[in-house]
């Protein structure tokens, strides 16, 4: 069994079927995976609608749990490891997500190439 968590735009792919790579495709499909999508995703997810920049016309955490994704809260320990990380990326939720996935050694599922550049394991949609 793989552990993945998925970057926010690979979530937003899957839900609306746009092609991912192969292997991406595969891992987030196989039922022994155990699939998660981070809450700073949907807060990112959030921001970018209140400032008009993406629309949220359903209860995205209900979508995404329906899919069989897990919603993986953020805690104290996540945002310590925010702390310790370089700086080759500034985006603040990439940011977490790099954290998280270190933490709880997950793979990241992601077509951002700079996030490769942490000490985590990548899996490129």
């Amino acid at each position: 069994m793989n552990q993945l968590l998925l970057d926010t735009h690979v979530a937003l792919w899957w839900l609306a079927e746009q092609p991912l790579a192969p292997a991406a495709a595969e891992a987030i499909a196989a039922s022994e995976n155990d699939v998660r999508v981070s809450i700073a995703s949907l807060w990112e997810l959030a921001i970018k609608h209140s400032v008009g920049r993406f629309r949220l016309e359903e209860d995205l955490a209900e979508v995404l749990r329906a899919q069989g994704f897990d919603l993986m809260g953020i805690s104290a320990l996540h945002v310590r490891a925010v702390a310790d990380l370089p700086l080759p990326h500034r985006d603040p939720f990439d940011r977490m997500l790099v954290a998280q996935a270190q933490t709880e050694r997950l793979t990241l599922v992601t077509r951002d190439e700079r996030l490769a550049a942490y000490d985590v394991k990548v899996l490129a949609a």
